[in-house]
């Protein structure tokens, strides 16, 4: 009778531990902070940088964090679907870098409804009670790459813009400082291939078209490195050699000033970007107070740095 009770009560014992351990499981045992980012993509170089920089911080910082992105490039219904995901997880903060879309700045008000602090990171819109923006002064951006091109070029000379959406405030502002830069120097803006996709083809379709237009042409600023990459990759094939101006700092264009092809670029610093924006985050968490625009700053690469900053860019990516 003895061992039948304990065996009954042995049955029972291990029922409750099955039972707590479902409990534990289900409901977790990690209390750190958590933060989520979502980014626009990770099939870029720059993104991943950035994500490498966030990482960097939820170790750093003991966090609970992940880094998420749209399967497909500039699909900014699939961003806003990541989105919705990530409110049902309830995340302490969310980083996050919006593509242009209400549907995207709509879903990022009810992470503030839900009185979740919201980051952005690199692309900065016009948001109600955001908690702050971490990111490059694309303004800024665009007037250093302006007087960089000014410096390689006599006044008087010829150049040429190529952008993004310029209603964005990324290539918006980075067209305008640029613009600023190079009429101050007496450079000649006289070629703008604007609104277009981040993307090689349509860059170089444009690179083209200028060149056709205007082969006396001494200079190109791209408000990204793709699409000077893009820009020089025509204008090699042209047998010609002229200043192209990026922005992001990626490895190739780096390498291209390491090899001589061009004698230096302004680059943004996405790997602060993400780094800098998970320790905002738990600044914000733990109730400290942050600055609302935080400027990452912007780096001008030459053959003085360019062996250090080619070597910081492929540890981070190994």
């Amino acid at each position: 009778m003895m061992k039948k009770k304990l065996r009954i009560l042995l049955i029972i014992l291990l029922f409750l531990v099955a039972v707590i351990g479902c409990i534990v499981k289900f409901y977790g045992t990690d209390n750190r902070p958590k933060v989520a980012v979502v980014l626009q993509d990770l099939d870029s170089q720059y993104w991943n940088i950035v994500k490498a920089g966030a990482e960097k911080g939820f170790r750093e910082f003991d966090i609970d964090g992940k880094v998420v992105a749209p399967s497909f490039k500039s699909k900014k219904d699939v961003q806003e679907y990541v989105l919705k995901n990530v409110l049902k997880e309830h995340p302490d903060v969310l980083v996050v870098s919006p593509l242009q879309s209400s549907a995207v700045k709509s879903i990022l008000q009810k992470f503030i409804e839900h009185q979740i602090p919201v980051l952005l990171v690199d692309t900065d819109i016009p948001l109600k009670h955001k908690t702050a923006y971490i990111g490059t002064d694309n303004f800024e951006l665009g007037r250093k790459a302006g007087e960089l091109l000014a410096s390689a070029l006599q006044p008087g000379a010829k150049v040429a813009l190529i952008a993004g959406d310029v209603i964005s405030p990324v290539s918006g502002e980075r067209i305008k400082g640029a613009t600023s830069s190079l009429e101050d120097a007496g450079i000649k803006i006289v070629a703008q291939k604007i609104d277009l996709p981040n993307e090689a083809l349509p860059a170089r379709k444009a690179m083209t078209t200028i060149l056709e237009n205007h082969p006396d042409v001494k200079g190109v600023f791209a408000t990204t490195d793709i699409m000077a990459l893009s820009a020089l990759d025509v204008i090699k094939k042209q047998g010609n050699k002229i200043p192209v101006i990026g922005a992001d700092g990626i490895i190739k264009m780096v390498e291209s000033i390491e090899d001589g092809t061009l004698t230096g670029t302004v680059a943004q610093n996405p790997y602060d970007m993400g780094y800098i924006s998970v320790e905002t985050a738990l600044k914000v968490i733990k109730g400290e107070e942050v600055r609302k625009n935080i400027n990452t700053g912007v780096d001008l690469i030459t053959n003085d740095n360019v062996r250090q900053k080619l070597d910081f860019l492929k540890e981070l990516l190994k």
